[in-house]
């Protein structure tokens, strides 16, 4: 996964936390509604652009964690 979608996971986040916040300090209802469907959106877009990345691998579930093998059990 490129860092672009990492990027934007951390800022979707940031402002959803940051909308939480902002609600328990009574603020107005237009800040708080623009920051609920930015965050939705940049949500929509994260997802697009993790799931449409080009990215390939040579693991399969025979492989199983990278942590340790599967004789450790």
């Amino acid at each position: 996964m490129k860092s672009t979608g990492i990027v934007l996971l951390i800022i979707t986040t940031a402002i959803l936390v940051l909308l939480t916040i902002f609600v328990n300090m009574n603020l107005p209802f237009a800040p708080l509604f623009f920051l609920m469907c930015l965050g939705q959106l940049l949500l929509m877009i994260s997802v697009y652009k993790i799931l449409t990345d080009n990215y390939s691998t040579t693991k399969t579930f025979d492989d199983f964690y990278e942590d340790h093998s599967p004789k450790d059990f």
